[in-house]
């Protein structure tokens, strides 16, 4: 009892002095929507790097990616580490930069605020917005599923998993409730350095323990010969890529990582924290990962449903570290999670009850903009509500929920890539590239549709004849050729505006 409640105390501390940092944040906070979503657009390197390094530092990585690693092999550093932060690197470049640009000339705060504008259609923005919506809830329920499994694993069950799931929910619910990005930002910094620092310290701690990394590696081969070779069992060429390509894609569309494009400060601080990506995310995702292929060899047994980082730590490592750790865990799903919904907030309000209240004639007033917060604050609390219900209920892996996640958002990037590059993409293309994909992959990932349509049976049969890669990476190349294909045979609507993404002189370098 007293080892529970210890490391009960250390986590909730931990908690508490986040919330502490959001409020003082808060008081600093102007109540201009800019300054609410976007910190007034003046975060600088360091703040930046770490609030994208933070808000991605989910249960999905270090839990799922350990995890993955535990039952699979280390190659998993090859997805996530090397190729991944390598691609999302050069998407950031790609499409973060020229958002940034458009983004500060026009003062947009959501991605389908840009889309809607430049093609001059409302239902485009409402449907951005909608997409996002709906792939953002799988991934929040990822961070409560991932903090009730660490709390049953960090107190040997004496915690049940509802206990955990809904402590995050009401935490979030609250930080989100009195801190926007700026206390965000603030908070992903301190918990970036403090999860990078505590990976690194439990790595020390283990090795130690056993004698080195030579005898952790060559433990790990004597359990499973398998995991000192490149390849094999699950990672095909195929899985590596599609897993690879998806995720950097889908972290894209995110919206809480799309609307950090509009944040930075300067030019400058975007090409400077876009070239240090890659080596952030491998500083973390080695050692996390590695102790996950390294378990295999030291005779950790890790119950169902548990993950192998708590179970790891909790054998070899004392009770206080071992919270300690969690309690960095812990704080990297809040990261994740309070700024997913501050902005899936921003994405209710602005691209979908806005258009909604114009359509029906509502001007503005300070009643409405008083509506409009109480809608994003009730918004806040019925997402996250539903999601912690449905993590009680969901049957799936970390790593699963996850790709989910991820697939979906992915195949935004190359119809918004398009559109901000190609003068030619038209509104019925980006209609045709959104939905068309959409359609395409739902129909594969959730069974459910095929019932209701009649269509029983249709995933397993389409997936079977991809060779190996995933209906995410599919998506993604049916995307291209609806956006393009059917932007070419239709013409462009009179109200659409292909002047709105042009940049030039000193702005385009």
């Amino acid at each position: 009892m007293a080892e529970t409640a210890l490391q009960l105390g250390i986590v909730g501390a931990y908690m508490l002095v986040a919330l502490a940092v959001g409020v003082v944040a808060y008081r600093l906070t102007d109540r201009s929507a800019e300054d609410y979503y976007l910190a007034s657009r003046t975060l600088g390197t360091v703040v930046l790097l770490f609030t994208t390094f933070a808000t991605l530092l989910s249960a999905f990585t270090f839990f799922g990616g350990p995890n993955l690693a535990f039952a699979a092999g280390p190659e998993w550093i090859l997805v996530m580490g090397l190729m991944d932060g390598i691609i999302f690197a050069v998407l950031w470049y790609v499409i973060g930069y020229k958002q940034w640009l458009v983004g500060k000339r026009h003062g947009y705060v959501t991605l389908g605020e840009m889309l809607g504008d430049r093609f001059g259609s409302t239902p485009l923005r409402v449907l951005v917005a909608g997409v996002s919506l709906v792939w953002l809830f799988p991934y929040v329920m990822l961070q409560q599923k991932g903090a009730g499994q660490a709390i049953v694993g960090l107190t040997e069950g004496a915690v049940p998993f509802w206990v955990g799931a809904g402590g995050i929910t009401l935490f979030m619910i609250a930080y989100v409730a009195v801190s926007g990005m700026r206390g965000v930002a603030w908070t992903d910094t301190i918990q970036g350095l403090f999860m990078l620092s505590l990976v690194w310290l439990a790595v020390a701690w283990l090795l130690t323990d056993i004698g080195g990394a030579g005898v952790a590696t060559e433990q790990m081969g004597a359990a499973n010969g398998e995991f000192l070779a490149l390849g094999g069992g699950l990672y095909t060429p195929q899985f590596i890529i599609s897993s690879a390509v998806s995720i950097a894609f889908g972290v894209t569309m995110f919206p809480q990582i799309n609307q950090r494009f509009f944040a930075a400060g300067s030019k400058t601080v975007l090409k400077r924290t876009f070239a240090l990506w890659p080596v952030l995310v491998l500083l973390l995702f080695v050692p996390a990962f590695m102790l996950g292929a390294w378990a295999v060899g030291l005779g950790v047994e890790v119950p169902q449903g548990s993950n192998v980082v708590p179970v790891l730590l909790g054998e070899f490592a004392p009770t206080w570290f071992a919270a300690l750790v969690i309690a960095g865990a812990m704080a990297a799903m809040m990261s994740s999670s309070d700024s997913m919904l501050l902005s899936g907030s921003s994405y209710l309000t602005r691209d979908v009850y806005r258009p909604l209240k114009r359509a029906f004639g509502s001007g503005s007033s300070d009643a409405d903009d008083a509506r409009e917060a109480l809608i994003a604050r009730v918004g806040v609390v019925v997402f996250a509500t539903l999601s912690f219900v449905a993590s009680l209920y969901s049957p799936g892996t970390l790593v699963q929920i996850g790709d989910t996640a991820f697939s979906g958002f992915a195949q935004l990037t190359v119809p918004v890539a398009l559109a901000l590059y190609w003068g030619g993409t038209t509104r019925y293309g980006m209609y045709a590239g959104v939905v068309g994909t959409q359609v395409f992959y739902v129909l594969h990932v959730f069974p459910v549709v095929e019932t209701l349509t009649g269509l029983a049976g249709l995933s397993v049969a389409l997936s079977g004849t991809y060779m190996g890669w995933t209906p995410g990476v599919v998506g993604i190349l049916l995307g291209l050729l609806l956006t393009v294909g059917v932007s070419l045979v239709t013409t462009a609507a009179p109200d659409e505006n292909r002047s709105v993404y042009r940049v030039d002189g000193v702005e385009a370098d």
